[in-house]
């Protein structure tokens, strides 16, 4: 339940229009729905903007879809994270209006009517990269971003950056998803003006330690302006673009919701 249901509802009990026997059921789970296994916080988009995320590793798809029932009954948007093909398969049977983005590994249930603002620019450094930057899209996305997309810019063709600036400025901020030895975010920092998210991914050989020296890297950035999150994790750096993407204003046009 967001700001403008809960008005709805109020304004609704003060016409008489809702019984306040039915307001009171509606509110019941509020500010959650134990089930048991999970206990889902329909009070979280009216606090934070959006609703609950699903962590889809390690949940059955029974589970998953228990959750996705609860959420819709409070007409919830739904996004799922790290979701493999087979349990998605098994909920787009239940939720055919629900889409699957097998890259990212998400699955989400949105309206309708949502639409996305502003301009957040995701870049990855190498191709093995994309799965990690494509969360980070779909996350902003699903939560009302506008989200561009530039792959495979690594600074063994530092080029290539250069021949997309007019992207970079035209951001109002930049997901820099990277492994290796995760020099991209610092590259980018030193050329833009933007708020930059950076994400270190576990791809690299040996001395990568599985995304460690990338992490390392970027958190050892001697660029301002570049911020770090955890390896591997594009939902949270998709998350934190949205918002900084709507705190300042989300400079552009609305868009449609293909994506």
């Amino acid at each position: 339940m967001d700001e403008r249901r809960l008005k709805e509802l109020l304004n609704g009990v003060k016409s008489g229009g809702i019984a306040v026997d039915e307001a009171t059921r509606i509110l019941k789970t509020l500010p959650y729905e134990d089930l048991g296994y999970s206990k889902i916080d329909h009070h979280r988009e009216l606090r934070l903007g959006f609703a609950e995320v699903i962590f889809g590793q390690g949940k059955s798809a029974e589970m998953i879809a228990q959750i996705i029932h609860a959420m819709k009954e409070k007409e919830s948007n739904v996004l799922v994270t790290r979701l493999s093909r087979y349990k998605a398969a098994l909920l787009k049977e239940q939720f055919p209006e629900g889409a699957y983005n097998e890259i990212a590994r998400a699955f989400y249930i949105l309206p309708e009517n949502h639409r996305r603002i502003g301009n957040v620019l995701v870049v990855s450094a190498g191709t093995s990269d994309i799965p990690i930057a494509e969360e980070a899209a779909v996350t902003a996305e699903a939560m009302g971003s506008f989200t561009h997309r530039i792959y495979d810019i690594g600074v063994a063709g530092i080029h290539r950056v250069f021949s997309n600036s007019e992207s970079f400025k035209r951001a109002s901020v930049i997901v820099v998803v990277a492994g290796m030895e995760g020099a991209l975010p610092s590259v980018v920092g030193g050329l833009f003006s933007k708020p930059i998210i950076a994400v270190p991914t576990s791809i690299g050989y040996g001395a990568n330690f599985k995304g460690l020296s990338a992490l390392l890297g970027m958190l050892n950035s001697c660029a301002p302006g570049v911020s770090v999150v955890n390896i591997n994790n594009g939902f949270g750096a998709g998350y934190i673009a949205n918002l900084i993407n709507r705190i300042g204003g989300g400079k552009g046009e609305e868009h449609d919701t293909d994506f």
